[in-house]
């Protein structure tokens, strides 16, 4: 079963940590990172892991590697969502420092979200 792996940005300060994050990479798994780690030594690293990477080249590279477009669309969907639940005070700070108190704010977070949507299409379907 294949396995997807998240890089974010500031995870690995100037790729310097990638080798510790990738360590128990295995076949048929997806990395998928920012421009930040389109580097040789991190792409190295995935290759020789058997893994897939997905990470956007940086326009200062000669020959851009292919990029599946799907892919990414869904880590920007992924990376705007936590975005927004981080504007939230509470969960950005973590006062919940329980791991239950704390999925309960993310809890509340995504319902508020999911309210507000769901109240904009209802009265968007009305005008």
């Amino acid at each position: 079963m294949a396995k997807t792996v998240f890089l974010t940005p500031g995870q690995a300060a100037d790729c310097a940590q990638a080798e510790a994050l990738l360590a128990g990479l295995g076949q048929d798994e997806t990395v998928i990172g920012d421009r930040e780690y389109d580097t040789d030594a991190v792409l190295e690293l995935i290759k020789r892991a058997g893994a897939a990477a997905v990470i956007p080249s940086r326009s200062s590279r000669k020959s851009p590697r292919p990029l599946d477009r799907e892919t990414c669309r869904a880590h920007n969907l992924a990376e705007r969502f936590f975005g927004k639940i981080k504007e939230f005070r509470r969960g950005a700070t973590r006062y919940d420092k329980t791991a239950r108190n704390f999925l309960s704010a993310v809890h509340l977070a995504v319902s508020r979200f999911l309210l507000r949507r769901f109240a904009n299409q209802l009265f968007e379907s009305r005008a």
